[in-house]
């Protein structure tokens, strides 16, 4: 069974700001509704990407282990790391919390990490496994992404509250600045990707897979 045409093939390249399909025939530069620059890809998209996730892959390591906060209650203080935060959360009985942190600083970052990697290394290699579940994958990882600030948030109201009351005090750590940087870089290493690239199709592995062309 043949497969639709692609816009490439069409000579055609979609605008990423009026969502116009355009005619890329004569090389135009910019969209011709909008004037909003036209690429066909984004620029050293595997560059970028693999540039920003590895740069928030080595600031992953000091957001878990230098502490987040300072916890000052009844004039004795002590320093929390993410971990010993969801810890001492899940102690004192506030679980709900604890899991927030968990999974916005433990387990989002490591999904992915793991997903782009993936997106990535399965691109250079040209495959087309699964080349659906991997662009549904993208999006999902497009839409965590929101939710990866939901940690810094969690500090920040809970040192409102603390400072609320006249016997305590709490105040950030640096491990809560490379929290925020394995945050922006992961997000920029997310927009980087061009989910395009996933069905990039190499000629001689197309037609290995097309039976009718065999």
């Amino acid at each position: 069974m043949s497969r639709p045409p692609t816009a490439s093939e069409l000579d055609l390249c979609l605008c990423h700001s009026c969502g116009l399909a355009c005619d890329m025939h004569d090389e135009p530069h910019q969209c011709p509704r909008c004037d909003a620059p036209l690429h066909r890809r984004k620029t050293n998209s595997l560059g970028r990407t693999w540039a920003y996730l590895l740069a928030a892959l080595a600031f992953y390591v000091p957001a878990n282990v230098l502490p987040v906060m300072n916890t000052m209650m009844l004039g004795s203080g002590a320093d929390s790391t993410i971990m010993s935060g969801v810890l001492e959360f899940w102690e004192h009985g506030a679980w709900d919390i604890a899991l927030i942190i968990f999974i916005a600083s433990i387990a989002v970052p490591g999904v992915k990490f793991v997903a782009l990697s993936m997106l990535l290394i399965t691109v250079q290699r040209g495959s087309t496994w699964a080349q659906q579940q991997r662009s549904k994958l993208y999006r999902f990882v497009e839409l965590i992404g929101y939710w990866s600030m939901l940690d810094v948030l969690v500090v920040a109201l809970v040192a409102a509250l603390v400072k609320f009351q006249s016997l305590g005090d709490i105040e950030p750590r640096p491990g809560i600045l490379f929290f925020g940087l394995v945050v922006v870089f992961t997000m920029l290493s997310a927009m980087s990707f061009d989910p395009r690239m996933i069905w990039d199709t190499p000629p001689d592995k197309e037609l290995m897979d097309d039976p009718i062309q065999q």
